[in-house]
């Protein structure tokens, strides 16, 4: 009997362990944009990351009022919209009479996780290199990626913030 309550004790310690190890959608956003998330929605949430790392993730938060829209007016490490090459090529992907490069950014069938937005704001950070040590602009001839793109639609309100990893 002595035996089976320590197991109980045991189980209810590892259960509160991988409970507190474990991330809202709002909080995984505010960690990796540097923004405070808490009060947007979770529209949706997707994640392919393997046990090795590799992986695309995406989260969908909507927001009610401004408070994003002034975080990230008032951090000048967001860009307005129109978005930069590199970004347009890693989201959308970019293509001419001859080639066509991207996106990477897909679901499982080769879709764009973000939809066409046409006002907003976004940010691009390259995880790969260390911080302030390159512009990102090389992300598009590497090998690997290892890059977090958030996304802001100044007209429904919504953040999308999605990460690769290879």
């Amino acid at each position: 009997m002595k035996k089976l309550g320590w197991i109980g004790i045991v189980l209810v310690f590892v259960f509160s362990l991988a409970a507190c190890g474990s991330q809202n959608p709002q909080d995984m956003v505010s960690e990796a944009l540097g923004v405070d998330a808490s009060t947007g929605s979770a529209m949706s949430s997707m994640d392919t990351h393997s046990g090795n790392g590799d992986g695309t993730s995406c989260v969908v938060l909507h927001f009610d009022g401004n408070e994003m829209i002034k975080q990230i007016k008032a951090d000048d490490v967001w860009k307005s919209f129109p978005l930069d090459e590199t970004v347009q090529t890693l989201v959308y992907g970019i293509s001419d009479e001859t080639s066509s490069v991207g996106p990477f950014l897909t679901d499982e069938d080769g879709k764009a996780l973000v939809p066409e937005i046409a006002n907003g704001y976004y940010r691009l950070i390259d995880r790969q290199v260390e911080q302030g040590e390159a512009t990102g602009a090389d992300i598009l001839s590497r090998a690997s990626f290892n890059f977090t793109v958030g996304i802001y639609d100044t007209d429904t309100n919504t953040l999308y913030c999605c990460e690769l990893d290879t």
